[in-house]
């Protein structure tokens, strides 16, 4: 499970960023995880309830997931194509190959600390 890894980076990063701003709790960390980044949403959550708990400057800290909609381009028309799931065929020409296009990014987007 490397989410167990990249949770461990994060909070890494976390030690770094209230170093640099003498702070000694963090309040609430908030991440973007894009539906193509190979991250499990829900292990990664997992990951950060229990090695949170570990640190002093993170035990109460609260993480909150934005998981933006995955985007589909049309390999006939490159029409873009946002939805939960792969399309079945393009509405624009019944193209059925799909290529995926962004929404891979682990990204910090906010800390709230104090």
């Amino acid at each position: 499970m490397h989410e167990m890894s990249l949770v461990q980076g994060l909070l890494g990063q976390l030690q770094t960023l209230a170093t640099q701003h003498n702070k000694t709790k963090v309040i609430s960390v908030t991440m973007e995880i894009g539906p193509f980044s190979g991250v499990v949403i829900d292990s990664f959550q997992f990951g950060f309830d229990i090695l949170a708990k570990e640190e002093m400057l993170t035990k109460d800290a609260e993480l909150k997931i934005i998981s933006p909609t995955a985007s589909y381009r049309c390999c006939g028309c490159a029409k873009q194509i946002k939805s939960e799931q792969r399309p079945e065929s393009c509405p624009n020409c019944s193209e059925t190959f799909f290529s995926p296009e962004g929404s891979d990014d682990l990204i910090l987007l906010q800390v709230e600390m104090e």
